[in-house]
């Protein structure tokens, strides 16, 4: 998902939180509980084919006539877009030159209608489920946790039976999945 995999600014109190789950009342290894946590998070987003975190996407797409959807969702907006040419030169391309649209399940979608001087376009756009951690739904939290502590407590183990089953039950529902 492109920007998906940005680093995630995880908050002192969803460190405290993964560190009541697993039962820690010492600071030893905060650093590998956050980058646990950080991962979790990480294959969330992959397994729901969602952002749990809003933020800014630039996407580089073929400067095409034909509707193209965006790689990250849920979209919120769309923001802008910029034509590229192969030395690096960028130029914003006026709103009367292009579409968007959000459809029912927040995938966004562009295509340019009028000229475009280069053979590329940078999308500018805003994906993400909640604005911080706060708003992130439950189950999908529950699923992190778990399995953050599933990382944490078999990181050393020589065989690891792979993570819970209630880490997929978790976040099945908010699973999107696009068909090729």
């Amino acid at each position: 998902m492109g920007d998906s995999e940005a680093r995630h600014d995880l908050p002192a109190w969803f460190l405290a939180e993964a560190k009541v789950f697993l039962r820690i009342d010492h600071d030893l290894d905060d650093a590998a509980i956050a980058a646990m946590v950080r991962s979790a998070a990480g294959l969330c987003e992959r397994y729901t084919g969602q952002m749990l975190l809003l933020r800014e996407i630039s996407e580089i797409r073929a400067s095409e006539s034909e509707w193209q959807r965006l790689r990250a969702r849920p979209v919120s907006a769309i923001t802008g877009m910029v034509s590229m040419t192969n030395d690096g030169a960028q130029m914003a391309i006026p709103s009367e030159h292009y579409a968007v649209d959000i459809d029912g399940d927040s995938n966004g979608w562009f295509r340019l209608s009028g000229p475009v001087s280069s053979g590329r376009v940078i999308v500018e756009y805003t994906a993400g489920l909640a604005n911080d951690w706060n708003d992130v739904p439950d189950a999908l939290r529950q699923g992190i946790l778990r399995l953050a502590a599933h990382l944490y407590t078999h990181r050393d183990a020589p065989v690891d039976a792979g993570p819970p089953a209630a880490v997929a039950a978790l976040w099945r529902p908010y699973r999107r999945m696009q068909l090729a």
